[in-house]
């Protein structure tokens, strides 16, 4: 049985470091693996929506999982994006998940094509029970144009014992809230991460587990601050912190997608790595980089311009 108390507190999204060729940077990744141990992160989520997944071809992603789960070697715990609009390729991501011995897997409902509640709920039945690692169901209604509801959610949480959790990106707390007054009730250990770095706060005092933001890459002071200070009771500096987050948090409005955003701020925030993004996404411009300087510096940030 999976122990559930694993996944707790602060899970970062690692984005994907690459080479102008867009070939796998697998010194830039790891040294920033390495980062995220020593700043203390409760896990971290491989080939998330940050780890660029969705323009990756599948050998890709299959390189950049067996790498980073090798560098990572059961440090923290491990969660892999396995996601697709095709069941039959989840399935095979899952598999391959499998061998590496991640410790969980996060799916997102199938996008593109708008499915009716039965077809979300066969799909992710389906995979749960054709592979051994656990589900966290990934919700995201802004990029895959539907919302996993909480109903939906409720059900296979009853019904489907190897789903164990969800990531829930809606902006919108109330979301979180009744997914911990429906499913909780029946799933006590239901693992439930914010998706919003801005509302990991709110998700812990409701009893959730904690979150999986981006913010986390360059600023862990400030996210895994929130965390620990939850944990020791020290609200008046959880409270400071989860100030700074708010001023932080508008990083993710500079651009769509925020992928190129993200680690131009990692590098002007000290490590030194590649902000090559994969087409048809662009790296940051010069206007977008001084914009993204301004938050850092609103948000008390410090940062070195090089």
């Amino acid at each position: 049985m999976t122990d559930l108390n694993k996944f707790r507190g602060v899970f970062p999204p690692v984005p994907t470091i690459f080479h102008s060729d867009g070939r796998l940077d697998t010194v830039g990744m790891g040294a920033l693996i390495d980062k995220l141990v020593n700043d203390g992160v409760d896990g971290m989520l491989i080939l998330g929506s940050g780890g660029e997944f969705c323009h990756m071809p599948k050998a890709q992603r299959f390189e950049v999982a067996e790498f980073a789960v090798k560098h990572i070697a059961g440090r923290v715990p491990v969660l892999l994006g396995i996601s697709s609009p095709s069941t039959q390729e989840v399935i095979e991501f899952g598999l391959h998940a499998d061998t590496l011995g991640v410790d969980a897997v996060l799916v997102l409902n199938p996008y593109y094509a708008l499915l009716n509640e039965e077809y979300m709920y066969n799909h992710f039945r389906t995979v749960a029970e054709s592979i051994r690692s656990p589900v966290i169901l990934y919700n995201f209604p802004v990029l895959t144009g539907q919302d996993i509801s909480v109903k939906l959610i409720a059900r296979l949480a009853k019904e489907v014992s190897n789903i164990i959790g969800i990531k829930d990106t809606v902006d919108n707390i109330s979301h979180v809230r009744e997914i911990m007054n429906q499913v909780r009730p029946m799933r006590p250990n239901f693992v439930v991460f914010s998706g919003y770095d801005e509302y990991m706060m709110d998700t812990l005092i409701m009893g959730g587990n904690g979150a999986i933001p981006a913010t986390c890459n360059f600023a862990s002071q400030i996210t895994c601050g929130i965390y620990r200070a939850f944990k020791a009771k020290d609200y008046e500096t959880m409270f400071e912190l989860q100030r700074q987050l708010s001023r932080l948090s508008t990083v993710y409005s500079l651009e769509t997608p925020f992928f190129g955003v993200i680690k131009q701020a990692i590098k002007l925030c000290g490590l030194h790595i590649s902000t090559e993004v994969l087409a048809p996404v662009q790296m940051l411009s010069e206007e977008k980089k001084q914009q993204l300087m301004t938050v850092l510096t609103s948000a008390g940030i410090p940062y070195q311009d090089r």
